[in-house]
This record gives structure tokens, sequence and C-alpha cells, in this order.
């Protein structure tokens, strides 16, 4: 087959849709495996960016980029009109929820809007944005098979869920299991093949709706055992029984464990709402997620939990809550990466403004201007500008921020992720 043999000699031309922490580092694997590679994104910011050999993702080096342009292996768009060269076309766009917690796919409609007219024989269409099961069958599909080929003859469709963990060390695009499911057989194997050529372990499953559910169930997983630790922090503390022994302790146990850690909310792009993608399609069938529901209210208060303990730090020192000076450290959804998608550092700093604080934050990672977090940007980690606050809070410890330094000098600190360790006596409240 043509197009396998040019997946093979890496002769294929490639397009990535969306250019963000899922679609660059993709597109880069690509080029840096020998293909021609396309990146579209419709802002026009990020496009000149990487085509000056820039890059604005902290997983993709800067010098990566700079030498797949000059070598002519990559170059970034916003003109849709490439695709009718490419061989394949990864879509990578976000998929958000509505306010009502319904799937949003309004990005991939877009996206599919621009490729159908472009759709040619043997063309290879991935979607590897997180959606629920049968959307490459129920909605893709038929859209695309609208110009009269016919998916699994003339053209491939396959999911891939994208697996992506910012700021992991170890695990990035090439060395993390490529699961891959196609609308047919023969659409799985095209793409597996592809797939092939950059991954180090590809995991062919029976079908699309197979890999959609895969993402699904990972992050669920995920959400269902924060939610468990949670609640448990929170039976614990009216306990009066720490925690985080009570974790450490569980943790020897050599099978039957598996340590969650409670926190402060959950954040990023995809436990916060790839499993209310699933609740959406059982709803759908008749079926009840009572797990993912429950979860995803357990998770959803500990936000309103973290203030709690703000406001009775702030009583027991006989100081209410309007007016205080609040210091909220780490606002990245987690530590040692600069993304604050859905981070509860936000729902925390909102909620407590709302109740009359002064709100600051700290953040090393987090540039004021482009992460849009609003209230004021503390500047400096110094001791005598940190003992001006009444309180502070915190929410993602980043490995380079010497958070003891807060009980040192007075402040005290509610520490919902155990930073201290339990140092600081007193004046550190923990969840």
């Amino acid at each position: 087959m043509e197009l396998l043999e040019r997946f093979n000699s890496r002769q294929a031309h490639l397009a990535v849709i969306g250019l963000g922490y899922v679609g660059l580092p993709l597109a880069v694997e690509f080029a840096k495996a020998g293909f021609r590679v396309t990146g579209i994104d419709l802002v026009a910011e990020k496009v000149d960016s990487l085509n000056a050999g820039e890059s604005y993702i902290q997983d993709v080096p800067t010098a990566d980029v700079a030498a797949m342009v000059a070598e002519g292996r990559f170059r970034a768009t916003t003109d849709f009109a490439v695709l009718a060269e490419c061989d394949s076309v990864n879509i990578c766009v976000p998929t958000p929820l509505s306010k009502t917690q319904d799937p949003d796919i309004t990005y991939i409609d877009a996206a599919v809007s621009a490729i159908a007219p472009r759709l040619h024989k043997g063309m290879l269409v991935i979607l590897e944005s997180t959606t629920y099961p049968g959307t490459c069958e129920e909605v893709i599909q038929p859209r695309l098979e609208e110009g009269g080929l016919k998916v699994g003859e003339d053209f491939h469709l396959a999911f891939s869920p994208e697996r992506v963990d910012p700021g992991n060390p170890v695990y990035q695009t090439r060395n993390i299991p490529k699961v891959v499911g196609g609308v047919t057989p023969r659409c799985t194997e095209v793409a597996a093949a592809l797939y092939g050529q950059v991954m180090e372990t590809v995991v062919p499953v029976s079908g699309a709706r197979v890999a959609e559910t895969v993402k699904l169930l990972e992050n669920t997983f995920r959400s269902v055992n924060i939610a468990l630790v949670n609640e448990i922090a929170l039976m614990c503390r009216a306990l009066d029984i720490d925690v985080w022994e009570v974790i450490r302790a569980a943790s020897t146990k050599p099978f039957g464990f598996m340590p969650f850690y409670p926190g402060p909310g959950l954040g990023g792009h995809c436990i916060p709402i790839d499993p209310f993608y699933l609740s959406w399609k059982a709803r759908q069938v008749g079926a009840e997620a009572r797990f993912i529901e429950l979860a995803g209210r357990i998770n959803g208060f500990m936000p309103r939990h973290v203030v709690s303990l703000v406001t009775e730090t702030l009583n027991d020192r006989s100081k209410p809550v309007r007016g205080s000076r609040v210091l909220v450290v780490g606002v990245a959804y987690k530590p040692d990466i600069d993304d604050v998608r859905e981070s509860p550092a936000l729902d925390i700093m909102n909620l407590l403004a709302r109740r009359g604080a002064e709100i600051h934050w700290y953040d090393p990672h987090v540039d004021a201007a482009t992460a849009g977090v609003g209230y004021q940007r503390l500047e400096t980690w110094d001791d005598t500008v940190l003992g001006g606050f009444d309180v502070a809070v915190i929410v993602t410890p980043h490995s380079n921020v010497d958070h003891a330094r807060l009980p040192a000098v007075g402040v005290p600190t509610v520490d919902t992720r155990n930073a201290l360790g339990g140092r600081g006596g007193d004046l550190v409240v923990t969840l």
C-alpha cells in the first residue's frame, strides 16, 4: 500500500491541528523521526514563534524546534489549505466541558470541517483529543464520508488518546505507550504503522470506541481515588488523625494498596474534565455513573474546604477574612510546570476574594501577563515581604520554593500538600 510505504520510508507529509501541550510535542517527535510536518494553529502568535524556532511549551526545548525548522522538517501555519497535500492529520484540540458539564466538541467540529473539503484518497485522520466513546464513528465518520469517500476503503480514521504528563522528566511523548484504535481493522493497522515509526511502544485495540474509553478510564480511575483519599482526609481531620501519616503507613503494604494523596482540588486539562465525558455518554444509554458523579462532588468541594481552613486559621488569631492579606503559594495545577488550567488555586483565590481578602500569589513558574491569573503577583521570596502576610496557603509545592520560610518568619500557613512535612508547629495547618 502506497501510504504504508510512505510511512515506512518516512516520506509522508504529516499535519497536526492544534499546537498546544499535546500537539506541539507530537509534531516535534514526528519531525525528529524524519517526517515533513506542518503544524496548524489559529493563534498567529504561536505560529510566528514556532517558525522563528522558538518554543512556548515547557516540555519542548526551543533548541528542538529551532533544529526542525532549520532542517525544513517542520513549519507552522494558520492556513488549513495545506491539508490537501498531507498524507495524515492528527487532531489535537481542546475538549472542554460546557457550564452544564456536557461535552463541548466545538473545536473537534471545527477541525473536521476544515479537513472534510480537503480529504483525499489514502488520507489518515487521527483524533487525539479526549472525547466520549463513539465520537469517531458517530460524529467524525459521517462528516468525512459526505464527499463520497468511504472509511476503511478510501481513507482511514482512528482514535489515539493523548497521554501527556506535563513536567514529567521520565515519560514523554516518545516513550509513553501509544494506544490506537481504528474505525475498521484496516484503519487500526494504518494508524499503528504511523505511530510505530515514532513511538517506542504501540498498543493496538479492537476499535475506536475502545481507544476512546481507555483515556476516560485512566483519568476516572485517578479522579475517583483522589476523591476517596480527599474524603479520608476530611474524616481524619474530624477525628484529629494525621492523614499523611496514615498514607505513609498504608503504603508499606507490598500488595493491594496504591497511594493517592489529598489536596486542594483537581487541576489540569484531563482529570477534572474527562470523567464527565464518560458519565454524559453513560446517561445517553440509560446507565449510571455514580462513582464519577460522587467523586466530582467531593473533589469540587476541596477548594471550599481550604477556604474554611484559612478562615479558621485567621479566626484563631482574632482576624477576619475581610481585609486580611493572604498569600497563595503555587498557582500552577501541579508542581514544577507553568500550566494553570483548572488549577484549584484559582477557585481558592476567587472564594477568598469574595470574602474580602486581599489576595497575593507567588509562583516562579507562572508569568502573570500570559497566565491571566489576576490579583497581585509577589515578585520576590523575601523574608521581610513574607512576614507581612496574615496567612499563607500552599496550593502547589514547586521544588524550587523554600516553603519553610513561611512559618520561619511567623506566617500562619495552611499546607494543602504536606509540603512542610509537619514542620512549623502550631503555625502550620494541614488538610
